[in-house]
Protein backbone atom coordinates (compact mmCIF):
# COMPACT_ATOMS: atom_id res chain seq x y z
CA UNK A 1 0.00 0.00 0.00
CA UNK A 2 3.04 2.51 0.83
CA UNK A 3 4.67 1.91 -2.40
CA UNK A 4 1.34 2.07 -4.22
CA UNK A 5 0.68 5.25 -2.61
CA UNK A 6 4.26 6.93 -3.15
CA UNK A 7 4.07 5.77 -7.03
CA UNK A 8 0.38 7.20 -7.68
CA UNK A 9 -0.03 9.64 -5.23
CA UNK A 10 3.05 11.12 -4.38
CA UNK A 11 5.54 10.67 -7.25
CA UNK A 12 2.80 12.01 -9.98
CA UNK A 13 2.31 15.14 -7.42
CA UNK A 14 -0.70 14.70 -6.44
CA UNK A 15 -0.99 14.99 -2.55
CA UNK A 16 -2.44 18.07 -2.65
CA UNK A 17 -5.43 16.42 -4.45
CA UNK A 18 -5.34 13.44 -2.73
CA UNK A 19 -5.61 16.07 0.73
CA UNK A 20 -8.20 17.76 -0.78
CA UNK A 21 -10.18 14.38 -1.25
CA UNK A 22 -9.96 12.99 2.09
CA UNK A 23 -10.78 17.27 3.42
CA UNK A 24 -14.02 16.59 1.68
CA UNK A 25 -14.71 13.22 3.04
CA UNK A 26 -13.75 14.21 6.49
CA UNK A 27 -16.35 17.88 6.05
CA UNK A 28 -18.96 15.60 4.75
CA UNK A 29 -18.74 13.22 7.75
CA UNK A 30 -18.46 15.33 10.42
CA UNK A 31 -21.20 17.78 9.21
CA UNK A 32 -23.96 15.35 8.28
CA UNK A 33 -23.36 13.97 11.65
CA UNK A 34 -23.54 17.57 13.56
CA UNK A 35 -26.65 18.32 11.40
CA UNK A 36 -28.07 15.14 12.37
CA UNK A 37 -27.37 15.53 16.43
CA UNK A 38 -28.84 18.92 15.90
CA UNK A 39 -32.02 17.55 14.22
CA UNK A 40 -31.96 14.98 16.88
CA UNK A 41 -31.53 17.24 19.50
CA UNK A 42 -28.80 16.21 21.33
CA UNK A 43 -27.97 18.52 24.09
CA UNK A 44 -24.83 18.15 24.72
CA UNK A 45 -23.57 18.82 21.01
CA UNK A 46 -23.21 22.13 20.18
CA UNK A 47 -23.88 22.60 16.60
CA UNK A 48 -25.67 25.72 16.23
CA UNK A 49 -24.34 28.59 15.40
CA UNK A 50 -25.54 32.19 15.55
CA UNK A 51 -24.42 35.54 16.07
CA UNK A 52 -26.74 38.53 17.17
CA UNK A 53 -29.74 36.21 16.55
CA UNK A 54 -29.19 35.68 12.86
CA UNK A 55 -28.20 31.88 12.48
CA UNK A 56 -25.21 31.28 10.38
CA UNK A 57 -24.87 28.61 7.71
CA UNK A 58 -21.87 26.08 7.73
CA UNK A 59 -21.60 27.13 3.87
CA UNK A 60 -20.72 30.34 5.21
CA UNK A 61 -17.69 28.87 6.95
CA UNK A 62 -16.66 26.46 3.84
CA UNK A 63 -16.58 29.86 1.89
CA UNK A 64 -14.26 30.84 4.39
CA UNK A 65 -11.95 27.63 4.52
CA UNK A 66 -11.98 27.57 0.68
CA UNK A 67 -10.87 31.08 0.57
CA UNK A 68 -8.12 30.51 3.07
CA UNK A 69 -6.92 27.23 1.63
CA UNK A 70 -7.21 28.29 -1.93
CA UNK A 71 -5.04 31.17 -1.52
CA UNK A 72 -2.37 29.42 0.70
CA UNK A 73 -2.34 27.07 -2.14
CA UNK A 74 -1.58 29.96 -4.74
CA UNK A 75 0.83 31.90 -2.34
CA UNK A 76 3.07 29.00 -0.88
CA UNK A 77 6.52 27.65 -2.91
CA UNK A 78 5.39 24.85 -5.24
CA UNK A 79 8.32 23.05 -3.28
CA UNK A 80 6.67 23.37 -0.03
CA UNK A 81 4.67 20.18 -0.62
CA UNK A 82 3.63 19.75 3.71
CA UNK A 83 2.08 22.87 3.44
CA UNK A 84 0.59 22.67 0.03
CA UNK A 85 -1.25 19.41 1.22
CA UNK A 86 -2.56 21.03 3.90
CA UNK A 87 -4.38 23.95 1.90
CA UNK A 88 -5.37 21.06 -0.31
CA UNK A 89 -7.21 19.64 2.85
CA UNK A 90 -8.62 23.08 4.05
CA UNK A 91 -10.01 23.73 0.56
CA UNK A 92 -11.35 20.35 0.33
CA UNK A 93 -13.41 20.64 3.99
CA UNK A 94 -14.79 24.29 2.95
CA UNK A 95 -15.82 22.57 -0.33
CA UNK A 96 -17.80 19.67 1.84
CA UNK A 97 -19.62 22.35 4.06
CA UNK A 98 -20.64 24.24 1.04
CA UNK A 99 -21.64 21.12 -1.29
CA UNK A 100 -23.73 19.89 1.83
CA UNK A 101 -25.99 23.44 1.38
CA UNK A 102 -25.79 23.20 -2.24
CA UNK A 103 -29.74 22.93 -2.79
CA UNK A 104 -30.01 25.89 -0.34
CA UNK A 105 -27.58 28.30 -2.59
CA UNK A 106 -29.43 27.04 -5.81
CA UNK A 107 -32.84 27.63 -4.18
CA UNK A 108 -32.01 30.60 -1.92
CA UNK A 109 -34.42 28.92 0.51
CA UNK A 110 -33.59 26.60 3.36
CA UNK A 111 -34.53 23.31 2.33
CA UNK A 112 -31.89 21.19 3.91
CA UNK A 113 -34.43 18.69 5.70
CA UNK A 114 -36.99 18.45 2.52
CA UNK A 115 -37.35 16.45 -0.61
CA UNK A 116 -35.25 18.89 -2.75
CA UNK A 117 -32.27 19.06 -0.18
CA UNK A 118 -31.13 15.78 -1.76
CA UNK A 119 -30.06 17.27 -4.43
CA UNK A 120 -26.74 18.49 -2.18
CA UNK A 121 -26.25 14.47 -1.70
CA UNK A 122 -25.98 14.32 -5.46
CA UNK A 123 -23.62 17.34 -5.83
CA UNK A 124 -21.53 15.96 -3.38
CA UNK A 125 -21.01 12.41 -4.51
CA UNK A 126 -20.68 13.75 -8.29
CA UNK A 127 -17.73 15.91 -6.75
CA UNK A 128 -15.91 12.85 -4.91
CA UNK A 129 -16.31 10.90 -8.15
CA UNK A 130 -14.80 13.02 -10.26
CA UNK A 131 -11.71 14.15 -7.80
CA UNK A 132 -11.86 10.13 -7.23
CA UNK A 133 -10.94 9.45 -10.78
CA UNK A 134 -8.76 12.46 -11.22
CA UNK A 135 -7.04 11.10 -8.35
CA UNK A 136 -6.74 7.45 -9.94
CA UNK A 137 -5.03 9.21 -12.68
CA UNK A 138 -8.39 9.46 -15.06
CA UNK A 139 -8.96 12.30 -17.38
CA UNK A 140 -11.99 13.26 -19.19
CA UNK A 141 -11.51 12.62 -23.05
CA UNK A 142 -11.67 16.24 -24.01
CA UNK A 143 -8.68 17.02 -21.68
CA UNK A 144 -6.67 14.52 -23.10
CA UNK A 145 -7.96 15.77 -27.00
CA UNK A 146 -6.81 19.26 -25.69
CA UNK A 147 -3.17 17.81 -24.60
CA UNK A 148 -2.31 16.21 -27.57
CA UNK A 149 -3.41 19.37 -29.41
CA UNK A 150 -1.06 21.13 -27.77
CA UNK A 151 1.60 18.46 -27.82
CA UNK A 152 1.32 17.94 -31.83
CA UNK A 153 0.93 21.17 -32.30
CA UNK A 154 -0.45 22.38 -36.05
CA UNK A 155 -3.69 24.05 -37.36
CA UNK A 156 -5.16 20.91 -38.65
CA UNK A 157 -5.03 19.06 -35.64
CA UNK A 158 -6.02 22.08 -33.29
CA UNK A 159 -9.09 22.08 -35.64
CA UNK A 160 -9.50 18.53 -35.53
CA UNK A 161 -9.16 18.46 -31.50
CA UNK A 162 -11.12 21.24 -31.27
CA UNK A 163 -14.19 19.90 -33.59
CA UNK A 164 -13.79 16.45 -30.83
CA UNK A 165 -13.56 18.56 -27.57
CA UNK A 166 -17.08 20.35 -29.24
CA UNK A 167 -18.66 17.29 -29.66
CA UNK A 168 -17.85 15.84 -26.51
CA UNK A 169 -19.15 18.62 -24.66
CA UNK A 170 -22.30 19.17 -27.02
CA UNK A 171 -23.53 15.35 -26.03
CA UNK A 172 -22.53 15.54 -22.68
CA UNK A 173 -25.12 18.77 -22.14
CA UNK A 174 -27.41 16.88 -24.21
CA UNK A 175 -27.13 13.98 -21.61
CA UNK A 176 -27.50 16.19 -18.69
CA UNK A 177 -30.65 18.14 -19.89
CA UNK A 178 -32.28 14.32 -20.69
CA UNK A 179 -31.74 13.76 -16.89
CA UNK A 180 -28.83 11.30 -17.08
CA UNK A 181 -26.91 13.43 -14.91
CA UNK A 182 -24.33 9.91 -14.17
CA UNK A 183 -24.02 9.10 -17.86
CA UNK A 184 -22.73 12.92 -18.91
CA UNK A 185 -20.12 12.78 -16.37
CA UNK A 186 -19.27 8.98 -16.95
CA UNK A 187 -19.19 9.74 -20.65
CA UNK A 188 -16.79 12.50 -20.62
CA UNK A 189 -14.04 9.99 -19.89
CA UNK A 190 -15.95 7.06 -22.14
CA UNK A 191 -17.42 9.05 -24.78
CA UNK A 192 -19.54 5.95 -26.74
CA UNK A 193 -21.71 6.66 -23.07
CA UNK A 194 -22.55 10.02 -24.49
CA UNK A 195 -23.83 8.94 -27.67
CA UNK A 196 -26.04 6.55 -25.71
CA UNK A 197 -27.18 9.11 -23.77
CA UNK A 198 -27.79 11.91 -25.66
CA UNK A 199 -29.81 9.24 -28.70
CA UNK A 200 -31.77 7.57 -25.84
CA UNK A 201 -35.19 9.15 -24.75
CA UNK A 202 -35.08 11.33 -21.80
CA UNK A 203 -36.53 10.91 -18.60
CA UNK A 204 -40.16 12.31 -18.46
CA UNK A 205 -39.26 15.01 -16.24
CA UNK A 206 -36.19 16.13 -17.69
CA UNK A 207 -35.90 19.51 -19.39
CA UNK A 208 -35.31 17.90 -22.42
CA UNK A 209 -38.87 16.38 -22.06
CA UNK A 210 -40.50 19.21 -20.76
CA UNK A 211 -39.37 21.21 -23.73
CA UNK A 212 -39.65 18.51 -26.65
CA UNK A 213 -42.04 15.95 -25.36
CA UNK A 214 -44.97 18.61 -23.94
CA UNK A 215 -45.92 19.65 -27.42
CA UNK A 216 -49.05 18.51 -29.40
CA UNK A 217 -49.06 16.22 -31.72
CA UNK A 218 -49.07 12.43 -31.96
CA UNK A 219 -44.83 11.99 -32.12
CA UNK A 220 -44.50 13.94 -28.63
CA UNK A 221 -46.95 12.33 -27.09
CA UNK A 222 -45.64 8.75 -27.83
CA UNK A 223 -42.26 9.60 -26.65
CA UNK A 224 -43.35 10.82 -23.46
CA UNK A 225 -45.31 7.49 -23.07
CA UNK A 226 -42.27 5.58 -24.18
CA UNK A 227 -40.45 7.73 -21.68
CA UNK A 228 -42.88 7.52 -18.91
CA UNK A 229 -43.51 3.83 -19.08
CA UNK A 230 -39.52 3.20 -19.62
CA UNK A 231 -39.61 5.41 -16.21
CA UNK A 232 -41.78 3.12 -14.52
CA UNK A 233 -40.32 -0.04 -15.44
CA UNK A 234 -35.99 0.90 -15.01
CA UNK A 235 -35.44 3.78 -13.41
CA UNK A 236 -37.87 3.77 -10.36
CA UNK A 237 -36.07 0.22 -8.66
CA UNK A 238 -32.64 2.48 -9.06
CA UNK A 239 -34.26 5.17 -7.95
CA UNK A 240 -35.78 3.50 -5.13
CA UNK A 241 -32.25 2.27 -4.23
CA UNK A 242 -30.49 5.56 -4.09
CA UNK A 243 -33.27 7.31 -2.29
CA UNK A 244 -32.89 4.60 0.50
CA UNK A 245 -29.00 5.31 0.54
CA UNK A 246 -29.32 9.10 0.65
CA UNK A 247 -31.36 8.36 3.22
CA UNK A 248 -29.35 6.50 5.20
CA UNK A 249 -26.61 8.32 4.40
CA UNK A 250 -28.06 11.89 5.03
CA UNK A 251 -31.22 11.19 7.11
CA UNK A 252 -34.55 11.53 6.09
CA UNK A 253 -36.31 14.49 4.55
CA UNK A 254 -39.12 16.13 6.77
CA UNK A 255 -42.70 14.86 5.34
CA UNK A 256 -44.13 18.34 2.90
CA UNK A 257 -46.23 20.62 4.84
CA UNK A 258 -49.85 20.69 4.81
CA UNK A 259 -52.22 23.54 4.38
Amino acid sequence: MAHWFEQTIVATGRLSLFCLFIGMIVGFVFIRTSTRLIRAQVRWWPGNVAAGGVHIHHAVFGVVMMLLGGVAGFAVDPDLTGWRAASGALFGVGAALVLDEFALILRLRDVYWSAEGRSSISALFVTFAVTGLLLLGARPDVLNDFVAAATEGGMQEWLLMLGAILLNLGLAVITVLKGKLWTGIIGLYLPPLLIVGATRLSRPRAPWARWRYHRSGDAPARKLARATKREQRFRQPIARAGTWLTELIAGRPDPPATS
